[in-house]
């Protein structure tokens, strides 16, 4: 089955509080992670600061600096993964470094509900 990891980045996130080891050890650990079997990475996206958030009522446009979510964290980035269950997904997720350094992994199985 497909999941789609979502990466929460832990808030606020400043990549510049780690050492560069820590950075470069984060770094590896995401690098090894792109590079599994069955994971497909998605591309790089920016920090939350340099996001915007599109809403539309009533037929107007508004466009908001920020990520949708805040205060608990934002999307930093997602995996799209195969595995032959949720455990299996959860054991993936579980080597994600946000994971432990403050921030979380969403998972959700890719279906089409529309």
């Amino acid at each position: 089955m497909k999941y789609v990891l979502l990466i929460y980045q832990p808030h606020p996130f400043d990549p510049s509080s780690y050492s560069e080891e820590e950075y470069k050890m984060i770094g590896a650990q995401y690098a090894a992670l792109n590079v599994t079997p069955n994971v497909s990475p998605g591309p790089p996206m920016g920090l939350p600061k340099d996001a915007a958030t599109v809403r539309v009522e009533n037929e107007v446009v508004a466009a908001t600096d920020g990520p949708y979510v805040g205060g608990a964290g934002a999307v930093g980035g997602f995996l799209v993964i195969e595995v032959e269950s949720r455990e299996h997904a959860v054991e993936l997720a579980a080597r994600v470094p946000a994971a432990r350094l403050g921030g979380a992994v969403e998972i959700r199985p890719c279906q089409v509900y529309w």
